[in-house]
């Protein structure tokens, strides 16, 4: 249980940290002022999205640390790397609006979840279930960004 208290608090916490690096999307000019992609979803969404994936990823990630050969520094380090990759997208479009950037890095952080889903096939692949919504979700927010790319 403290695993879960433990990812629950880094996960929200890097959430907010990473919106309060990017502001308000629903006041910043440069954002409003984009050709969106027409599958863009509304505001409310996001914050619906953001809410329930990391609720499942933090549940996924305390039932992977459970199995011994898993709570290794490789899957530690993977799990540090995807936090900074979620908290630095926001700044890096939102602020600084280098697109191609944050299209990387969603890239990057897409591979590093494709990592941990591919470690939990081989552990225990229920637990594909609880990161699907997150691989999906990153599938989404690649498309939304690189249709700001044309």
């Amino acid at each position: 249980m403290k695993h879960l208290l433990l990812f629950l608090v880094i996960n929200y916490g890097g959430l907010a940290l990473g919106s309060f690096l990017m502001g308000n999307p629903a006041t910043n000019e440069w954002y409003q002022l984009q050709d969106k992609a027409p599958w863009t979803p509304p505001g409310w969404v996001f914050g619906a999205a953001w809410f329930s994936i990391m609720l499942f990823y933090s549940i996924f990630l305390q039932q992977l640390f459970k199995i011994s050969s898993i709570n290794t520094k490789k899957v530690k380090w993977l799990y540090g790397v995807s936090v900074l990759l979620n908290v630095c997208w926001n700044p890096l479009f939102f602020v600084h609006h280098w697109i191609a950037l944050g299209v990387v890095v969603l890239l990057a952080l897409f591979f590093v979840l494709l990592l941990f889903a591919r470690i939990a096939l081989k552990q225990k692949p229920i637990l594909i279930l609880l990161i699907l919504p997150y691989l999906i979700w990153m599938l989404i927010a690649i498309s939304l960004n690189g249709y700001l790319l044309k």
